[in-house]
């Protein structure tokens, strides 16, 4: 009678597997709460005193504040808002990053001098300081909450990418192919970009959640989005003053929901760093 051969201690998925459905589900979520609250109607947040400090319940899971808003509502709305905003200005960011690093890598030693110079000088000053100066001085509001972000996020991105063309350029292989006439057009795109990109979009995502959440602080303290936004910075600075009256929902909710969107993104960089990774991608 022949015998049956069973796998032992095979999985079922594999860690590759598995790491891009956490890639899918997280971009899956991310994607459908920015599209929820683009497309919200007003209505869905409107005032209604007859529904004033509702507790969670089934018909509002997020409770409903001393106006009668839907907290769900309102955060939803919220987090899109600082999704859409988190994500422009971190793209911003990321290509000021990117210029300024390749350039520091290629164009000699004065323009890496000055470009170390003045990722020093930026990174000299705290992140929340600086936001909220350039902000005050544009006035406050989205616009001055998106050029405060992009001009004080670039720095730690822009040392990897100089690094990564550095690192590349004195290659063997580079060399090699630039004895062998290769012009410099060809060079970039066949050499340098295959191993500047992968870090580059890894960069890009992990800044996210920083954006998200410097934008979030700054409109905290006063120095972001008007209180008109449905922000969340303006729900959480709203809501502190009912805290100590036991409406705990009013603030607990919407910050819990805010650090899960900034988890989401951390889980999309980590996550998506170890398939571009060539040592752990083989695992």
């Amino acid at each position: 009678m022949p015998s049956k051969i069973v796998a032992v201690g095979k999985p079922l998925i594999n860690r590759r597997t598995w790491t891009l459905a956490i890639i899918i589900a997280a971009i899956v979520i991310l994607i459908g709460v920015a599209a929820a609250g683009v497309f919200m109607l007003p209505d869905a947040y409107a005032t209604n005193f007859e529904n004033k400090n509702l507790p969670p319940s089934f018909s509002h899971l997020f409770g409903t504040d001393w106006m009668g808003r839907d907290m769900l509502a309102r955060t939803i709305k919220g987090l899109s808002t600082s999704i859409l905003i988190g994500v422009l200005a971190a793209g911003i960011s990321s290509v000021i990053a990117v210029i300024l690093g390749t350039l520091s890598a290629v164009m000699g030693k004065k323009v890496d001098q000055a470009v170390l110079w003045l990722i020093d000088m930026v990174q000299g000053i705290p992140h929340l300081i600086l936001l909220m100066l350039i902000s005050f001085m544009l006035g406050k509001g989205l616009q001055g909450v998106m050029v405060g972000i992009a001009v004080s996020h670039w720095p730690n991105l822009a040392r990897v990418v100089r690094a990564e063309v550095l690192a590349v350029k004195n290659a063997q292989f580079v060399q090699a192919s630039r004895k062998m006439g290769r012009s410099r057009l060809f060079i970039a795109v066949r050499h340098i970009l295959p191993h500047v990109v992968p870090q580059y979009i890894v960069g890009l995502i992990l800044l996210f959640p920083h954006a998200i959440l410097h934008e979030a602080s700054i409109t905290f303290l006063g120095f972001g989005l008007s209180p008109e936004e449905p922000a969340v910075g303006v729900i959480l600075s709203e809501s502190m003053r009912y805290l100590t009256s036991g409406f705990w929902w009013l603030t607990v909710l919407p910050g819990a929901a805010l650090l899960l969107i900034v988890l989401l993104f951390d889980a999309i960089g980590d996550n998506l760093r170890t398939i571009i990774d060539p040592y752990s991608a083989q695992e």
